[in-house]
């Protein structure tokens, strides 16, 4: 199918819509957007390759781990269960694991090997499951660290969502040549996104996608509106974390919280309204998790959850 344009709505009557900011107000998108910009388009121009995973090229892909590295026999334990799922579902997969939670609600709170030896595990995943890699930086100074210690492996850089707006961070990462995950900060509206793409794209490098990982909704509570997902794809190929979005952060007495039985629900919603990828932190044990296993997908329930989003993706594009 041909890709959309980024800034631009293919509608159902040919009507081209240009993005927030550029003479249309916000409303005025979720109007123009509503008729037909998905599932009809599911194909991006803007899309790009990791390895054997083509971000925006039509086929639902998976990037999915644990929140954090807590050991490599367990990184590498999850990436080959996880590895047996979507191979026999025929579902793209990037392997995602952080070696280092900088943002820890609590300073007591396990936050990873550090990036000298977190990046060697997620290289050896890498390198031993032949699989596409992703994690956070948190610094300028540690994107060509971390870009480097990662060798030759294909591997994506993440933004956190309360870092997306940092300039010199989003410059540092998109210099390094990899390509760049921005997750929307809670706190961004959809359409101001474009400027973290436009960050990106104008310090020379074209591969990047971005986020949708639930907006703050009072205290310790995320909400997820789906009109972000069409707006944001305006721009760059779209992600949905249907993990991070059912979490309440801080909200466990320093550590946060979740409500992992919507994970399923909102991440068929996602899909149907056209999703490029899903985003999900595992864990085959989510009660012993050192990091965010209030909001973790048991690993148990990875493969009918992908089954059910393949048959809504299916769907969708029928």
């Amino acid at each position: 199918m041909p890709g959309c344009q980024p800034g631009v709505a293919r509608l159902g009557s040919g009507v081209r819509v240009e993005p927030p900011g550029v003479g249309l107000e916000p409303a005025a998108v979720y109007r123009s957007t509503a008729e037909g910009l998905y599932p009809r388009c599911m194909s991006h121009s803007s899309g790009f390759s990791l390895g054997s995973v083509n971000v925006g090229g039509g086929k639902l892909f998976l990037i999915a781990g644990p929140c954090v590295i807590e050991s490599e026999e367990h990184a590498r334990k999850l990436a080959d269960a996880i590895q047996r799922i979507t191979s026999d579902l025929g579902v793209p997969y990037i392997f995602k694991a952080s070696y280092d939670k900088a943002n820890r609600t609590s300073i007591h709170s396990f936050r990873g090997p550090g990036l000298s030896e977190g990046c060697r595990i997620l290289r050896r995943v890498g390198e031993n499951n032949h699989l596409p890699v992703l994690t956070d930086i948190h610094t300028p100074e540690q994107c060509q660290e971390a870009s480097d210690a990662l060798g030759t492996v294909d591997a994506m850089l993440q933004v956190p969502a309360f870092l997306c707006r940092q300039t010199d961070l989003l410059i540092a990462a998109a210099r390094t040549g990899r390509p760049v995950n921005v997750k929307k900060g809670q706190f961004v509206a959809p359409w101001d996104m474009l400027h973290a793409v436009e960050k990106i794209r104008d310090s020379g490098n074209r591969s990047v996608s971005l986020t949708e990982r639930g907006a703050s909704f009072g205290y310790n509570n995320l909400v997820v509106d789906m009109r972000s997902l069409p707006v944001m794809r305006e721009f760059a190929p779209v992600i949905f974390d249907a993990t991070h979005s059912v979490q309440t952060p801080s909200g466990g007495k320093g550590v946060s919280g979740g409500q992992p039985e919507f994970i399923p629900v909102l991440a068929r919603a996602a899909v149907a309204a056209g999703v490029d990828g899903i985003f999900l932190e595992v864990h085959d044990n989510p009660a012993e998790a050192k990091s965010d296993g209030a909001n973790a997908l048991h690993l148990n329930l990875l493969r009918p959850t992908l089954e059910r989003l393949l048959a809504v993706h299916a769907a969708a594009r029928a």
